[in-house]
């Protein structure tokens, strides 16, 4: 596969029915970061989510798993859904991309996150449209700057615009939706001052819970 070939569109089926959409991903061959990862991850959540949650990539515990926002950076997302009032049995969560890139570690068997290039994350967006399709959400929550670049373009800035409630572009969803970008909860556990990170985190999803009110 050459670099002008990587689309996940020719994968994506015509039904917007979640197991079927999550049966069909996995043997996507959009991009060549199949060939290292475990297995795809695909979103979980309910069909008609309120909110919908997109992540970077699944990490090193996700590609295990086969589930996203399962490893420390999931806790403490959950921690801080709670925290802000937002039903987690109403939240759709998943990836701008949906496999594990990553290096090996120098010493040891560790496998070390490595960023996803403007490329894999095109191609891989045609999943991300058809699970937008899929649930319909109220509300798209961008966690980190590649998953709002993956939707708004290279332009967008999380330091200028996060925690702020932002029209979406034209097309987007199959009913009205809004959107909030934040950090991604894995920078919160990264932070020097984590209890800072951590409060300007909770008040990002506070301003997405207000949004639902």
């Amino acid at each position: 596969m050459t670099r002008t070939q990587q689309d996940a569109a020719p994968f994506v089926p015509e039904s917007r029915k979640l197991p079927e959409l999550a049966a069909a991903a996995g043997s996507c061959r959009g991009c060549g970061l199949y060939r290292n990862a475990t297995q795809t991850v695909f979103g979980a959540g309910p069909a008609e989510a309120r909110m919908l949650m997109v992540g970077e990539q699944p990490g090193d515990a996700e590609d295990r798993a086969g589930a996203p926002f399962v490893g420390p950076a999931g806790r403490l997302l959950d921690r801080a859904l709670e925290e802000s009032g937002i039903d987690r049995g109403q939240v759709y969560v998943t990836n701008a991309v949906k496999h594990f890139k990553y290096v090996r570690a120098e010493r040891g068997k560790r496998r070390l996150h490595k960023k996803p290039s403007r490329t894999e994350i095109v191609a891989c967006r045609p999943w991300l449209y058809a699970e937008l399709d899929a649930t319909g959400p109220e509300l798209l929550v961008f966690l980190g700057a590649t998953a709002a670049q993956s939707v708004l373009g290279t332009s967008f800035k999380i330091t200028e615009q996060r925690g702020k409630l932002l029209d979406p572009p034209d097309g987007l969803g199959r009913r009205p939706v809004r959107l909030v970008a934040t950090v991604h909860p894995s920078s919160v556990l990264r932070a020097p001052d984590r209890d800072r990170a951590y409060r300007a985190f909770l008040a990002d999803l506070r301003t997405a819970a207000a949004a639902l009110k």
